[in-house]
């Protein structure tokens, strides 16, 4: 009989496609996992500005959609992405707390891609109280990453080791703060931090506007290759080639956003 490793997705759906639930999906699938999930929220667009609504699920939905997956099937790995109330993170909590994962991957998703200001501030720091302590891997942004730390803006590679160290002492038992394009480097840089040494990953920079749930599919390619038994620097390593490809490659849908393509890394050779 055919065994697969079983992952679970806890984040919101984007309408649009090309982020949360939908992302984490395709790249489950592209890497050979068995993908489960767990809505938190429903994400839609104006049409004429493409500015965000978010609708939260109930925290009593989410926990019958956890109980579902955690006591009903079982998982190997799960992430988390967009969290958009204190009463969802705190039912995340609790229900890892009652069965523990062998790996969990927290994305502490803020803001929605566009823009500018987090979503809640009250659950940046339910995330770092609740969710930070029993991450396997925290995967932040620069923004997220400053907001973790609380620190200024991070601009430098120095400036990712600082924030790195302070959300390790958090409790997260790996850190991978995501510069990618925006740090002022001629690279492409993510940092790794495991609380002895840090090391930087590199590639280059893809200059397109086409990145629209990159982050997202970041998290869920780590997450896929820990359940399929890869360390994690491995697994790190493993999903920022599978995101690279996938941005390389991205494409427009319409006149604001374009995805990246979860498909790149089977359909070209890089």
């Amino acid at each position: 009989m055919t065994t697969i490793p079983k992952v679970l997705t806890i984040a919101g759906s984007d309408t649009s496609g090309g982020a949360g639930i939908q992302a984490d999906l395709k790249t489950f699938q592209e890497l050979n996992v068995y993908g489960m999930t767990a809505l938190t929220c429903v994400v839609t667009m104006d049409p004429q500005r493409w500015s965000h609504h978010v609708t939260p699920m109930s925290a009593e939905l989410l926990e019958s959609q956890l109980d579902t997956v955690l006591n009903g099937i079982g998982v190997t790995s799960a992430k988390t992405g967009m969290l958009s109330t204190v009463e969802i993170i705190d039912a995340v909590a609790r229900k890892i707390e009652q069965r523990p994962l062998e790996h969990f991957v927290v994305d502490p998703v803020m803001i929605c891609k566009g823009e500018n200001e987090v979503l809640n501030p009250d659950t940046a720091e339910a995330i770092l109280e609740k969710l930070v302590p029993k991450a396997t891997v925290v995967t932040p942004n620069l923004f997220e990453a400053s907001q973790l730390a609380k620190t200024a803006p991070i601009r430098t590679i120095e400036d990712m080791k600082v924030a790195a160290a302070k959300i390790h002492e958090l409790g997260a038992k790996h850190v991978v703060i995501k510069g990618g394009g925006k740090l002022l480097h001629e690279k492409a840089v993510d940092l790794i931090y495991d609380g002895q040494e840090f090391e930087l990953l590199e590639s280059e920079r893809i200059e397109t506007n086409y990145i629209h749930g990159a982050g997202c599919t970041f998290s869920a390619a780590i997450t896929a290759e820990l359940a399929k038994g890869a360390d994690v620097r491995t697994a790190v390593r493993n999903a920022k080639t599978f995101v690279t490809s996938a941005i390389r490659h991205g494409f427009p849908i319409n006149s604001f956003v374009g995805p990246t393509l979860h498909a790149a890394h089977r359909l070209y050779r890089d």
